[in-house]
């Protein structure tokens, strides 16, 4: 099962990805995960991308794509994989089917979760965080019992800086104007389906079964 997950933030991409992997027994291919590897083990692509985020720069696009095919080249990858968070643009996309050419992969499905942006900031500003135990609460669909209180472990619960109205719309709307090619991309290779993120979580991975099938 070769897949591509996307989705804006809040989306619940997160929650997703850990239930589509254990299910399938696949790897979750993290972009952010692979940088944060590579410059720890301080191989030459770490470093490389290394030089561009000390100075605030975006990585590359070749950096990105080497990173994502040194990883694609491990054997936990032969059975398949689950892509989070690349690619990113047209670019990326097309850099990546050629080296799944290389490697005589195809992919399977692009999974893209739609949620409308009013739901996307509910959910972002509504959120609140423990400041002890970093447990996930929301004001709305899942209060602590006492408020700004941890339900664990009594620590004192806090909104996120960047959980703020006009921030989320922000970065939404960065993520719907990057990701529109992408998913017209896919679309026109007959590999985008397109999930109702507005669910219940578990009525969202019942969508995601199926369409890949049951078989674990």
């Amino acid at each position: 099962m070769r897949l591509i997950l996307l989705g804006p933030p809040g989306a619940g991409k997160g929650t997703q990805a850990s239930g589509i992997i254990e299910k399938y027994n696949v790897p979750h291919i993290s972009t952010g995960d692979i940088f944060r590897k590579n410059i720890k083990e301080g191989t030459d692509l770490g470093k490389k991308a290394k030089e561009y985020m000390d100075k605030g720069l975006l990585v590359p696009d070749e950096v990105v794509v080497a990173i994502v095919k040194d990883r694609l080249t491990e054997d936990d990858c032969k059975k398949g994989f689950l892509l989070d968070g690349f690619p990113r643009t047209v670019a990326q996309a097309d850099a990546l089917d050629g080296e799944l050419k290389a490697l005589d992969y195809s992919l399977d499905y692009v999974l893209n979760i739609e949620v409308d942006k009013d739901i996307l900031i509910e959910r972002a500003v509504g959120r609140r965080i423990c400041k002890n135990c970093g447990a996930t609460y929301h004001i709305k669909y899942n209060p602590p019992k006492t408020e700004n209180v941890c339900d664990e472990c009594g620590g004192e619960l806090y909104q996120r800086d960047d959980d703020t109205e006009e921030t989320v719309s922000k970065r939404i709307e960065v993520y719907l104007k990057q990701t529109k090619p992408l998913i017209e991309y896919y679309n026109d290779k007959n590999l985008l389906v397109d999930i109702n993120g507005e669910q219940d979580i578990d009525k969202v991975f019942e969508d995601i079964v199926n369409i890949l099938g049951s078989d674990s």
